[in-house]
C-alpha cells in the first residue's frame, strides 16, 4: 500500500472515478456529474482556487486505487475568521481503517507544512459547496448538493482522533395543503407590520440583475454563521451559471419591504433523483434521461431561506415559506428538505419546526488540532 500525489491526467482521472468503486453495490449513492467534479477540482477553471491551494492524494495497492483525499488551504477563510485552519475533503476509501489513517495522516502533515493549527472536514472544497459527513439515514439517497458516505467512515474519523466541530441538520417537511395556525399568524403579523410587503418570483430574463441581489443578501445575511466565508464575485458568478438551468422561478422568491429586497427563498427540485439514472455522464444520451426523469421529481431541497438581520423576527420568513409552499403544491411537489442547518442556529431550527419540519438526517464536520 502506497500513497502518492496526484500529478498526471491519469492520476486525476483515477481520483475522480474512484467513488464508483466504493459505491458500486450501494443503491443509495448518487453518481455526481463527472464534468462537475472536473470543474470543481480544476485550478484553471474554478475561481475558488484563486484564493485557495489544494493537494490531491491517492492510495494504491497492487496498482489499484483504494483511497483518495484532498488537502485544502483557503486563504479567505483564514483571513475572514482569523484562524489557521486547513481542510480535508473529497475523502473516499475502501472499508479498511489503515487506508483512512494513511490518507488523513498525509493531509495532516501537508497542513502542518502550511503552518495550519487545525484540520477540519470533510469540506468539498468549501462550505459553499458540499460538506459534512453523513452520520445516519444511510438507507436514503442524498438530495441535490448534499453528501453521502458509507457508515464505516464515521468510525474511521473518530478512531483517527477527529472530534465534532459542528453538526448540520436536514429537516424534512411535507408540502402543506393546510398550513399550521402558527405559520399563518406569523405571516399575518408580517403583513400588519409591513403593509407594503411584496413577494415576487425570480425573473430569469433579468438573470444578471437577480444574481446580484441574491449575492448581496446571501453574503450579508449569512456572514455570522459558523464557518461561513463570503463568495467572491467570480465564485458567485460561477455557481450561478451552474445553477441557472435548474432554477424554477416559482420556487425562487424575493421579499420586498417598501421597495427594498430584504430576503429570499430558493428551493430546487431534487435533481439527484434524475442524476441517479445517468451514472455521471450527460453524453451521449444521459441528458435525455435527465430530462425525462426530471419531470417525475416530487421532492424539493430548500437551499436558502433568509432575510437581512434587521428584518428578522417579523414574520417575513413565514410569508416567504407560505408562498413557496403554495407554489410547490400547485406544481405537484409533495415534500421538501430544508438543509443544511447548523445545530446552534436556533432561529432557523425553530423556523423549520414551525414549518412542520422534522430532523431526519445529521451531517458532521470534524476537527482536530494538528
Amino acid at each position: 500500500m502506497e500513497i502518492k500525489v496526484v500529478e498526471t491526467t491519469e492520476d486525476l482521472r483515477d481520483f475522480i472515478l474512484f467513488p464508483w468503486k466504493v459505491y458500486e453495490e450501494d443503491p443509495y449513492w448518487v453518481p455526481p456529474l463527472i464534468s462537475d467534479v472536473e470543474y470543481i477540482l480544476d485550478p484553471k477553471k474554478s475561481p475558488f482556487w484563486e484564493h485557495a491551494q489544494q493537494k490531491l492524494f491517492l492510495v494504491k495497492s497492487l496498482g489499484r486505487v483504494i483511497g483518495r483525499i484532498a488537502g485544502i488551504v483557503d486563504q479567505r477563510h483564514i483571513d475572514f475568521h482569523d484562524e489557521q485552519v486547513g481542510f480535508f475533503g473529497f475523502f473516499e476509501c475502501l472499508n479498511d481503517y489503515e487506508i483512512a489513517e494513511l490518507l488523513l495522516s498525509q493531509v495532516r502533515e501537508w497542513l502542518r507544512e502550511k503552518r495550519m493549527k487545525a484540520m477540519r472536514g470533510p469540506i468539498n472544497p468549501s462550505q459553499n459547496e458540499e460538506c459534512g459527513l453523513l452520520m445516519d439515514a444511510f438507507d436514503s439517497s442524498p438530495l441535490i448538493m448534499m453528501t453521502y458516505n458509507p457508515k464505516y467512515y464515521v468510525g474511521f474519523m473518530e478512531k483517527f482522533g477527529l472530534r465534532k466541530a459542528r453538526d448540520l441538520y436536514a429537516y424534512y417537511a411535507p408540502i402543506l395543503s393546510d398550513p399550521p395556525k402558527l405559520l399563518l399568524d406569523a405571516a399575518e403579523y408580517a403583513r400588519k407590520k409591513h403593509p407594503n410587503v411584496k413577494i415576487r418570483m425570480a425573473n430569469l430574463k433579468k438573470f444578471e440583475k437577480e444574481k446580484e441581489i441574491v449575492k448581496e443578501i446571501y453574503n450579508t445575511a449569512w456572514e455570522k454563521n459558523w464557518g461561513f466565508v463570503p463568495m467572491t464575485d467570480r465564485e458567485f458568478d460561477s455557481l450561478a451559471r451552474r445553477l441557472k438551468s435548474l432554477i424554477v422561478p416559482e420556487l425562487t422568491l424575493f421579499i420586498e419591504v417598501d421597495g427594498k429586497t430584504v430576503g429570499l427563498g430558493l428551493a430546487l427540485p431534487d435533481y439527484n433523483q434524475a442524476l441517479k439514472k445517468i451514472n455521471g455522464r450527460l453524453f451521449p444520451f444521459g441528458w435525455l434521461k435527465l430530462l425525462y426523469h426530471s419531470k417525475k421529481i416530487k421532492t424539493l431541497r430548500l437551499i436558502i431561506l433568509g432575510v437581512l438581520k434587521e428584518y428578522r423576527m417579523e414574520g417575513l420568513e413565514a410569508l416567504l415559506y407560505l408562498e413557496g409552499d403554495r407554489n410547490a403544491h400547485k406544481l405537484g411537489y409533495e415534500g421538501i428538505e430544508c438543509s443544511w442547518v447548523l445545530e446552534d442556529n436556533h432561529f432557523t431550527r425553530r423556523a423549520c419546526e414551525n414549518f412542520d419540519g422534522k430532523v431526519y438526517k445529521t451531517y458532521r464536520i470534524y476537527e482536530m488540532r494538528i
